[in-house]
């Protein structure tokens, strides 16, 4: 029979042997981070019931930084907090208790239907580099808190319902690399001020209006404004973009003539300004602007008013598209011969006032090719011809149309 003392005695290493336990624990995740962490499991919810992704965190894990799924610390610390994957889609909210994780430098969620605000307490956390919360189903507005994560390197809300104007400290953030804020409902003018070191910069599908903003940082590679109500010309900014390899503007207002230092960049290799209302001609090539385009270049100015003869600055793109407009003259030899030797795979010129181009009886393009020269003041060679149905049934323009244009009228 045990006595007393020797009860007590087994008790009291008991408590001891609790406390060198829980002590353990507490020093594998620091308290506050497991709090949140576990108000994090409390306000998301798993749309897939067979692949639970929250089936790690529970309280008798021995180690959370090394058993919970998608958490990675560093000295007993959250750093790195990846919610859900593909296959583990998560739905709820994000609480506002995420700001408890104040070591972390990486918040990733994968897509899903999140939905409510983003917390502003995010910008509390100061050593935040990557936020990165697409496809999912964020309202509300662009924390401006954010503008205190001045080492922050990734941002990508894209695919979410957030409104209002972007922050115009955002586009000044010392560290900023890479800002995707595509496919939300953002309204207002740019930031007049895009002084951070970006490199891939993607505002597509918004509603977003006014011109370009004044200053734009010269490391812009990618570019992308494309579905927005934007207007204005391309008169700013430009001059400084040496290192720009992508750009979208299509789908927008800006008007006016497309500056030569634009066309003549060597990196460019994308350039799509279609559905817009630019006018004016093309620049013609000189040898100090000559380029040499790359496979699988893509230039397209197609649903605009540019006019004139159009000159040889495109010879060689891969595919180009300068379809719908008011170009007139004949086409240049350059572009038939780029579309024999297969470097011009695309080349879409209906919808314009041609009235010639050298082809010759019984020439056989590469059957990669795809040539439209439809609805144009000639008659073009049906059998050479592969075009989108857009481009219609009908081989020529009427003869008035071609006489009215040729004799200066604007008509379309």
């Amino acid at each position: 029979m045990t006595s007393p003392r020797h009860a007590l005695l087994l008790l009291y290493h008991f408590i001891l042997l609790f406390s060198s336990q829980s002590l353990q624990q507490n020093q594998n995740i620091n308290p506050f981070d497991l709090k949140a962490l576990l108000s994090i499991k409390n306000t998301l919810t798993e749309l897939s019931p067979t692949a639970p992704f929250f089936s790690t965190w529970n309280l008798t894990a021995p180690d959370p930084c090394s058993s919970f799924y998608g958490v990675t610390c560093s000295f007993n610390r959250v750093t790195i907090l990846s919610l859900g994957t593909n296959s583990f889609k998560l739905a709820g909210s994000l609480p506002r208790s995420i700001s408890s994780l104040t070591e972390l430098t990486q918040l990733i969620l994968s897509p899903g239907i999140v939905t409510g605000p983003i917390p502003p307490e995010l910008g509390q956390l100061t050593h935040l580099r990557v936020i990165s919360l697409p496809n999912n189903r964020f309202t509300g507005s662009i924390p401006t808190s954010f503008s205190s994560l001045k080492a922050l390197h990734t941002l990508d809300l894209s695919n979410n319902q957030l409104a209002g104007s972007i922050p115009p400290s955002l586009t000044e953030l010392p560290q900023l690399k890479v800002l995707i804020l595509a496919s939300n409902s953002l309204t207002g003018e740019l930031p007049e001020n895009v002084s951070a070191p970006l490199l891939h910069l993607d505002l597509k599908n918004n509603d977003l209006q006014g011109p370009l903003p004044t200053s734009m940082t010269s490391s812009l590679r990618y570019l992308s404004l494309s579905n927005n109500r934007m207007w204005g010309p391309l008169t700013n900014g430009f001059e400084s973009l040496s290192e720009l390899v992508f750009l979208d503007l299509s789908m927008n207002q800006f008007n006016g003539p497309i500056p030569a230092q634009l066309l003549f960049r060597p990196t460019l290799s994308s350039l799509f300004l279609q559905r817009n209302n630019f006018s004016g001609g093309l620049p013609e090539r000189s040898n100090k602007g000559s380029l040499s385009y790359s496979p699988g270049s893509i230039i397209d100015l197609s649903h605009n008013s540019l006019s004139g003869e159009i000159s040889t600055v495109f010879e060689g793109v891969e595919s180009l598209f300068l379809n719908n407009n008011r170009f007139s003259g004949k086409v240049p030899e350059e572009y038939v011969n780029s579309v024999c030797n297969g470097s011009t795979r695309t080349l879409y010129l209906q919808h314009n006032y041609f009235t010639g181009i050298s082809l010759k009886v019984g020439m056989v393009l590469p059957d990669a090719v795809s040539l439209c020269l439809s609805y144009n003041c000639m008659v073009p060679p049906a059998d050479l011809m592969t075009c989108p149905a857009s481009a219609g049934g009908q081989l020529s323009r009427p003869v008035a149309q071609c006489s009215v244009f040729n004799s200066g009228s604007n008509m379309g």
